[in-house]
């Protein structure tokens, strides 16, 4: 009769996956101060990650040590943004922060090729993107908690509350993320997700084989060390209502 995993088998794996997201998080975090300052108080990005670091239970010396390498003071790297389509013809677009650009687009270029995707050129489909400030609130569908975050969201001066699948989306300009985040936290509204990034003009519908290449290309590219952030206009059969 065959064993289960070891308890020493089930921590190694449990361990792994903490590193992966800690290494994720400390990109995140080293990206923002370089986009911004190193001050998580003047620094929205900034603070939206060291938030999502301090919910996973990063060590504070770690998120210290990140802000110290994003800001120059300890290590190297660059932000480098690869633009590219997916199965179906989806846009990508893939976010790194790398110490080895020439690793970092090779990485990016094979897992494009081997599942169904090209890597374009920069231009080629930003500008089917806008960039700007997403806060995420699971509402469940419940008609009074949705008209609490939309009321507290557009006095605080948010563009947009888009209501969908059980969620409502606060849109708003880059420039006002840290001021529509701080009014909807002081109004007990606490988000699912928050930060600033590349959001589709349009989503486009995939299915079939194509959908399930895309979902085995974002997994592979999310993998990827140097990727810190993968953005797509594809409309999953979830967010349809299928």
């Amino acid at each position: 009769m065959g064993r289960g995993p070891s308890i020493e088998g089930r921590k190694n794996a449990e361990d792994a996956k903490r590193a992966k997201v800690f290494t994720k998080l400390i990109r995140e975090i080293t990206v923002a101060t370089r986009a911004g300052v190193a001050d998580p108080a003047s620094n929205p990005r900034l603070r939206a990650a060291v938030d999502k670091a301090l919910a996973a239970n990063m060590p504070k010396d770690t998120i210290e040590r990140a802000i110290k390498r994003g800001s120059g003071a300890d290590g190297a790297g660059e932000e480098m943004r690869y633009e590219g389509y997916g199965p179906g013809g989806i846009a990508l677009i893939v976010d790194c922060f790398t110490d080895n650009p020439v690793r970092t687009v090779a990485d990016v270029r094979h897992a494009l090729t081997k599942y169904g995707g090209n890597l374009g050129t920069s231009g080629s489909v930003a500008f089917q993107f806008t960039r700007c400030g997403e806060l995420v609130f699971v509402t469940g569908g419940d008609a009074a908690k949705e008209e609490k975050v939309l009321e507290a969201a557009l006095d605080a001066g948010a563009d947009d509350v888009v209501n969908e699948n059980g969620e409502s989306t606060v849109l708003c300009a880059p420039e006002n993320f840290e001021t529509v985040q701080q009014a909807l936290a002081a109004a007990g509204l606490e988000s699912e997700h928050a930060g600033v990034s590349m959001r589709p003009n349009n989503r486009t519908a995939v299915s079939g084989e194509a959908l399930e290449a895309l979902h085995t290309l974002l997994e592979k590219l999310d993998a990827l060390d140097d990727v810190s952030e993968v953005c797509h206009n594809a409309l999953l059969p979830a967010e349809s209502g299928e």
